[in-house]
């Protein structure tokens, strides 16, 4: 059984990368799904500036797990050649931080359409950044979103198998924000998913602490674990951080830090980090 990776966004306890290690080390993390490191985004990190993260997540004895990026968060008109020069760049951080995957989305629906009607360009569009990424040596993992083509569980199982070379990251919050339940999706997903979002919500989509929401996280960790699972990520969004906005989609709220209050972001972060942990020592019992 290979060795549990517990890594996190760790943007969210700060936007400074010297305090995202700080926060690292003080709940035991294995490493960062970076997304954000001292304002700017990982996918627009350059060479330089990425040795000198890895210079010192090497110097913590931490890894990057993954790519946490912005990757198909974009609507179907949006400049799509522009994305996949971003995409690009996105690879070559990857390369300089040694993270092995890439998060990566599928592409905001209009809203109120059918997402069936706008299958063959998600599906084309997919297909082309999966092309810009062969041979990098960095997997491309997709993760259910709300809003996205790929926000239902259906959706999600057509994309992983249309494109077996991509890995799945199942986020159960966002399928409970969706209306998805998350054990029918887990049951549909499971044999893709590459790792787990750690991050919990209540039906009225309020974001919880791993195992206090209606995300079945309880059931689902321990068989993810049984199957040979290893990896998460945790996601904690229980404080408003720098660079929420950001994840958001335009004309879109969140329901964080609303029905749990920190005083600090290290503090939501560090609660976070102990409930997801208090639920694996449960599901290893």
């Amino acid at each position: 059984m290979e060795k549990i990776l517990i890594n996190a966004f760790a943007d969210e306890a700060s936007s400074i990368i010297d305090n995202q290690i700080v926060a690292m080390k003080r709940n035991n993390l294995n490493g960062l799904e970076i997304r954000n490191a001292d304002g700017i985004s990982c996918v627009s990190l350059n060479a330089a500036q990425a040795r000198e993260i890895r210079r010192k997540l090497d110097d913590a004895g931490l890894q990057v797990w993954s790519m946490g990026s912005p990757i198909g968060k974009i609507t179907l008109e949006d400049d799509f050649n522009q994305h996949l020069d971003l995409l690009r760049n996105g690879l070559e951080i990857a390369n300089v931080l040694g993270a092995k995957n890439l998060r990566m989305f599928s592409f905001f629906m209009p809203q109120g359409e059918d997402p069936a009607a706008h299958r063959n360009e998600v599906i084309d569009k997919v297909g082309r950044m999966l092309e810009v990424a062969q041979g990098s040596g960095v997997l491309m993992c997709h993760e259910n979103e709300k809003g996205i083509y790929g926000d239902m569980a259906n959706r999600c199982l057509e994309l992983l198998t249309t494109f077996p070379q991509m890995g799945g990251i199942f986020d159960p919050a966002n399928f409970v924000q969706c209306g998805q339940d998350t054990w029918e999706a887990w049951q549909m997903l499971k044999p893709f998913i590459k790792y787990m979002h750690v991050k919990d919500a209540l039906a009225d989509g309020k974001v919880v602490p791993a195992g206090r929401g209606i995300g079945n996280l309880a059931k689902i960790v321990p068989e993810y674990l049984a199957m040979g699972g290893h990896a998460f990520t945790i996601e904690p969004h229980l404080s408003v951080f720098d660079g929420l906005s950001g994840l958001e989609r335009e004309g879109q709220t969140s329901d964080v830090g609303t029905q749990y209050t920190y005083p600090t972001t290290d503090a939501a972060f560090d609660a976070a980090c102990q409930a997801f942990q208090q639920l694996l020592g449960e599901a290893q019992a």
